[in-house]
């Protein structure tokens, strides 16, 4: 059983905790390490690879290096998503931080470089999406912008 409290957090109080992380950065190469899941969630990370808009936060598409069906990304520098991550250790943490943004739950986690890092919660593989921290000033409209094409592809339920 998952042991996650959920904590619903409203946009705006999302908006204004990303915000918090500040501004800056010049990263001019997006990469990303590609999962390495099972070939359940492997299918399911495929078909949401399929379902990705074009477009997230205002940004075009610009897949990360390596390329991947697994992983995804928008912008300079990149919004990064990668699917079919293990389960984070901090899931388990009942104090743990957690939003839910148009039918999807999400983990949040600081990262030490001010950016953001959101995973799924309760969907049958884990998504992980990071925002950097100059782009944390409109990190809710990336979630806003994957929340359709991750319940379409991702079902509810819990990750092996």
């Amino acid at each position: 059983m998952n042991s996650f409290r959920h904590r619903l957090i409203g946009l705006p109080a999302l908006a204004l905790l990303i915000t918090a992380a500040g501004c800056s950065s010049a990263d001019d190469s997006a990469s990303a390490a590609v999962p390495s899941p099972g070939t359940k969630v492997t299918k399911l990370c495929q078909e949401l690879d399929r379902e990705l808009p074009s477009e997230v936060d205002g940004q075009d598409r610009r897949d990360p290096e390596p390329a991947s069906e697994l992983t995804a990304g928008w912008g300079d520098p990149a919004i990064i998503l990668r699917c079919g991550v293990a389960k984070p250790a901090k899931m388990t943490d009942p104090e743990a931080d957690g939003a839910e943004v148009n039918g999807v739950g999400w983990l949040l986690e600081k990262q030490g470089d001010g950016a953001f890092r959101f995973t799924t919660t309760l969907r049958t593989a884990y998504v992980e999406v990071t925002i950097p921290k100059n782009r944390t000033d409109d990190g809710a409209a990336a979630l806003v912008d994957l929340a359709a094409p991750i319940k379409k592809a991702i079902p509810e339920g819990i990750a092996d």
